[in-house]
């Protein structure tokens, strides 16, 4: 007859098992990535891009739920409040995460109530205008802005949001006054951009690559350091006559602050393989993005730059908002 040790070495050689297995098993259900912007818009395409790749690696569904609202905010409230057990993932970019927290006073999460998981890509904006405003370079835009101060209106995904900082940087470094027009969201001030309610727009590449071939749109500058391949012959837009003008975003997973160590290796193996993939970084060039690939302890390690710069550049342009 098994002695009383005996026993309770095999009761705890069972709940070791059990909760290894129990480890081991994640996911065992749906996992539901949310995206904090309206489907259609560039950070939505990219997020489906990528959950359509990982859900057979992982073994699960993932179902993508957009929730935008308050430039982003909204979307990274619901991840930073949901339970850390990797069913519930936050496709985040620059905005949302980094500038948001120090644009806002009454904003109720910062980086530190998120776990950094893996980047996936980083895309330079493009200055696109109308097809009506007579300027073809950013220096004649420029010089039209100046002519006519606040006459120009420039959209963007919401107050705080790349799109409008990015404009705030052009005004600031070359001296005119635009009309900024805030939206819900790229998708919907893109629509209003193609027709003609708004002159233009610092938005991200993807949104706008389709409709500058088809002459929707107008592209005038990148807002990299560098040129994008979706656009030849465009320039930067400091080569374009704005020294300096740099605006680059990004695009991560992260999931609720203490979130798993097994869950966030589990997930970020899984999107650095996919993002390996030759076919993978065609399709994310395709649609603008430079892919990315870090480990968990990199991305986090990035992440705390990108919230100084942006820090500093919020700063300086005096924007503070309730």
């Amino acid at each position: 007859m098994p002695t009383f040790k005996t026993l309770s070495r095999l009761f705890a050689c069972l709940a070791l098992a059990i909760g290894s297995a129990a480890q081991a098993a994640y996911p065992e259900k749906p996992i539901t990535l949310v995206v904090p912007f309206p489907s259609g818009g560039g950070t939505d395409a990219t997020a489906r891009l990528i959950a359509e790749a990982i859900s057979p690696i992982l073994g699960a569904n993932i179902v993508v739920e957009n929730r935008a609202g308050a430039a982003g905010s909204i979307g990274a409230q619901a991840v930073a409040n949901a339970k850390p057990d990797g069913y519930t993932l936050f496709f985040t970019t620059t905005g949302a995460l980094v500038i948001n927290p120090h644009l806002y006073k009454n904003l109720r999460y910062s980086i530190d109530d998120f776990t950094p998981i893996a980047p996936v890509g980083e895309s330079a904006n493009v200055l696109v205008v109308n097809p009506q405003v007579p300027a073809k370079s950013v220096k004649e835009l420029i010089a039209l802005a100046k002519e006519h101060p606040g006459k120009y209106t420039y959209g963007s995904s919401g107050v705080g949001s790349s799109s409008h900082l990015a404009g705030v940087m052009l005004e600031s470094l070359t001296g005119v006054q635009l009309t900024h027009v805030p939206y819900k969201g790229s998708a919907p001030a893109v629509t209003d951009l193609i027709g003609g309610r708004i002159d233009m727009m610092i938005d991200n590449i993807p949104s706008h690559v389709e409709f500058a071939k088809a002459g929707k749109v107008r592209p005038l500058g990148v807002s990299g350091t560098k040129t994008s391949p979706l656009f030849p012959g465009v320039p930067t837009i400091a080569q374009a006559g704005v020294p300096g003008y740099d605006v680059t975003i990004w695009y991560g997973i992260l999931g609720p602050a203490h979130t798993p160590g097994e869950v966030v290796q589990k997930v970020s193996d899984a999107v650095r393989q996919v993002v390996e993939k030759p076919e993978m970084q065609a399709k994310l060039v395709a649609i603008g993005s430079d892919p990315m690939i870090m480990t968990p302890k990199e991305f986090a390690s990035f992440i705390s730059k990108e919230n100084k710069k942006w820090a500093d550049i919020v700063e300086k342009s005096g924007g503070r908002l309730d």
